[in-house]
């Protein structure tokens, strides 16, 4: 990005008064001076602009990097006079000199919409001065190019000299919008084909094409547009369906293993007792750090239960059937001597809860239970 002080020089002769540009000649260059301000300090915002009028030779305002200043003072100028061509290009000349920054190349826009009264000559030599002092000079020639054309091209002929091409002309006829014309000048787009204002290059033409200048390119890279914007839809298209699938499958996914851990979770209880009342997460992930820790000391535990359970040695069996008899004749006579002892029963009946034991059913129950157990001991002493 080049360095560079910039003084605008606006011509505010009465021939501003004019209405062939719209809506008047002094509003059209109002608006181009206000995209060649932005231009200048949005390509590097070192650079700097001025204000200068033609047709007072006033330097409305110095060097400055704010163009809201230039812009102000660009609305309070109103047409009065004619214009003095020279006498503004040297005052601007002089105005770039006292400039701050001397690493700063100097450049000098020059409104021209009034004829020019000085001659041809003296615009040469006044070039010759400028191109010495290494001053660059863009001329917009608009409203009166009949009677300037051939002024302005040999004044920046003897600008840039043979191979020079830093200094331009550029005329508008009467007819487009004057900021409209300069969007596509030298004056906004660079060496590179760039122009200093975003968003505005090509004439701000869709895709940088003027679709009349070439149809067939601009419709090609309308089509191209269109099949990107139409794959991008595709593919976002794609990824909500693949994401929607995802979403669909993870749920059952998780029941089945919150299933298969209830499930291992039950089997791990073999007696039927209740399990632990703490959910089991379907995701551990999902799990804080405290709560994974309580999870796997309870799977621990309960492993360590089942597997203390499976490795207790089971009861023998033995073909001794005589002790198996013997054991359970003890645990009959057991049983029956205590159903003989009138006293036990007498206490047991005692202790129910609304029996009366003095009562004619329960003296006789007692009586034929005491009468079978003794048939039972006879019995047994007649097979001994």
């Amino acid at each position: 990005m080049v360095l560079e002080s910039t003084i605008v020089c606006v011509d505010n002769s009465d021939y501003m008064r004019n209405g062939d540009f719209i809506p008047t000649r002094l509003q059209a260059q109002q608006d181009a001076v206000n995209l060649i301000c932005h231009s200048k300090t949005r390509s590097n915002p070192e650079n700097n602009v001025g204000l200068l009028t033609l047709a007072s030779c006033e330097v409305l305002l110095t060097l400055t990097a704010d163009v809201g200043r230039v812009l102000t003072k660009l609305h309070q100028v109103q047409p009065k006079g004619s214009m003095r061509f020279l006498n503004g290009i040297r005052i601007a000349h002089l105005a770039l000199k006292h400039r701050q920054g001397k690493n700063h190349k100097m450049r000098i826009v020059v409104f021209v919409g009034s004829p020019i009264e000085e001659d041809e000559k003296e615009l040469v030599k006044a070039a010759k001065r400028l191109k010495k002092e290494k001053v660059n000079v863009d001329i917009v020639n608009f409203g009166e190019e009949n009677a300037n054309t051939e002024k302005l091209t040999a004044l920046v002929n003897a600008l840039n000299g043979k191979e020079g091409t830093s200094s331009h002309l550029v005329t508008v006829p009467p007819g487009p919008v004057l900021s409209d014309a300069l969007l596509s000048s030298p004056i906004f787009v660079g060496e590179d084909g760039a122009t200093a204002v975003p968003g505005m290059g090509s004439g701000g033409y869709e895709f940088g094409v003027d679709p009349n200048e070439d149809p067939e390119l601009a419709l090609a890279l309308r089509v191209s547009m269109e099949e990107q914007r139409a794959r991008q839809e595709e593919d976002a298209r794609k990824a909500a369906v693949d994401s929607a699938a995802e979403g669909t499958v993870t749920p059952a996914a998780t029941n089945e293993e919150a299933l298969l851990e209830q499930a291992i979770a039950m089997s791990m209880n073999p007696d039927g007792s209740s399990v632990d009342p703490t959910p089991v997460a379907s995701d551990p992930t999902m799990l804080t750090e405290e709560e994974q820790i309580a999870l796997a000391m309870q799977m621990s535990l309960q492993n360590s239960a089942s597997s203390t359970a499976q490795n207790t040695p089971a009861p023998m069996e033995t073909d001794d059937l005589g002790l198996a008899g013997a054991e359970k004749q003890e645990e009959e006579e057991d049983y029956s001597e205590v159903m003989n002892d009138p006293e036990f029963l007498q206490s047991v009946i005692e202790n129910l809860p609304g029996v009366d034991p003095q009562s004619e059913a329960v003296r006789s129950a007692m009586g034929s239970l005491t009468k079978k157990d003794d048939s039972k001991k006879d019995n047994n002493e007649k097979d001994k």
